[in-house]
């Protein structure tokens, strides 16, 4: 199941968070492009890595749709993004800041620790 890079879980988490602001698969390369401010041919360059992986489709409209095993990733990243943000906003850490440590951390925690924080504190 890892995705060998950091920005590729990054990508995928955001195709799924996109998802859920919007209630709908409608996203495209340029919306991802415009919520991370990067050029639209680095991320479709990005995308078409995705789509050979086996991470992401591409719908009728060009729309990007996670395929089962991006979406394992997607949410197993937003997952650990929203506890480990939301307790480091608890320890009076800065939102801005919880939220960047969240991004770093997400993609390095074993699966043991992550579930040891979950268990603790996700409440």
């Amino acid at each position: 199941m890892p995705v060998t890079h950091e920005s590729a879980e990054d990508y995928l988490e955001r195709i799924l968070i996109l998802e859920e602001e919007r209630g709908n698969n409608d996203i495209r390369a340029v919306d991802i492009a415009k919520s991370f401010s990067y050029s639209k041919p680095s991320v479709s360059i990005a995308m078409k890595k995705l789509e050979n992986g086996g991470y992401v489709e591409l719908g009728p409209k060009q729309q990007l749709i996670l395929t089962p095993k991006g979406r394992e990733i997607a949410e197993k990243m937003y997952e650990r993004h929203k506890i480990l943000s939301k307790i480091f906003i608890d320890l009076g850490v800065n939102p801005e800041t919880a939220l960047r440590d969240a991004c770093k951390i997400e993609h390095d925690l074993s699966e043991e620790t992550f579930e040891a924080i979950k268990k603790r504190f996700a409440k």
